[in-house]
């Protein structure tokens, strides 16, 4: 039995946040402060990830315990047993069928759990999540062909690496210049300069 009423429990249910959540200003918070740029809620992809990463190709999930059924820290209240285990079974089913959706467009998945942000353990979480972004951004880079060199055909090997000028050559002797058309010297420079 609860101990509301309906109306007030109904009340009491449409304040919980679904976004912007105190887990979820951690991580961004960390994120930010470390370089990092993501968009959040991103609604184009499966599941609307908190924080779509896209360069790295992540899509971090922060989920409560209780309402995503976190095995190890979520719990099944005693009252109304039989709705709280079918809801919490139908979120997980649609975690897990988000996820396999995303994986299949090419995404990796992160999901960090709640109790994962507790103070005692948030920084060993981050720390790990800042590695594994850092070590998909090298995946992904190892992952992209690397570019062709620019084949000239019918030319010298000298021509080849010719931009758009001729070669100028430099005789050090006497502070002279070889423009390849005249000669200029220090002294003629130096008369140009203002006293």
């Amino acid at each position: 039995m609860d101990i509301w009423s309906k109306e007030k429990r109904s009340e009491v249910m449409a304040k919980i946040r679904g976004r912007d959540t105190k887990p979820e200003i951690i991580v961004r918070r960390y994120l930010y402060a470390r370089g990092y740029r993501f968009r959040k809620n991103v609604k184009g992809l499966p599941g609307t990830p908190d924080i779509v990463m896209r360069k790295y190709r992540v899509a971090i999930f922060i989920h409560g315990c209780f309402w995503h059924g976190h095995e190890t820290d979520g719990r099944i209240p005693a009252t109304n047993r039989e709705f709280w285990e079918a809801k919490i079974n139908r979120n997980k089913e649609r975690d897990r069928r988000d996820k396999e959706r995303l994986l299949a467009m090419g995404w990796s998945v992160i999901t960090i759990w709640e109790c994962q942000l507790k103070p005692a353990v948030r920084q060993r979480t981050l720390a790990g999540l800042e590695y594994y972004l850092n070590h998909n951004f090298l995946r992904i880079l190892r992952m992209k062909p690397s570019p062709k060199p620019y084949n000239m055909p019918d030319m010298e090997p000298e021509e080849s690496l010719l931009a758009a000028e001729p070669q100028t050559g430099y005789d050090m002797s006497a502070g002279t210049v070889d423009e390849g058309h005249r000669t200029v010297g220090v002294d003629d420079i130096a008369g140009c300069l203002p006293e």
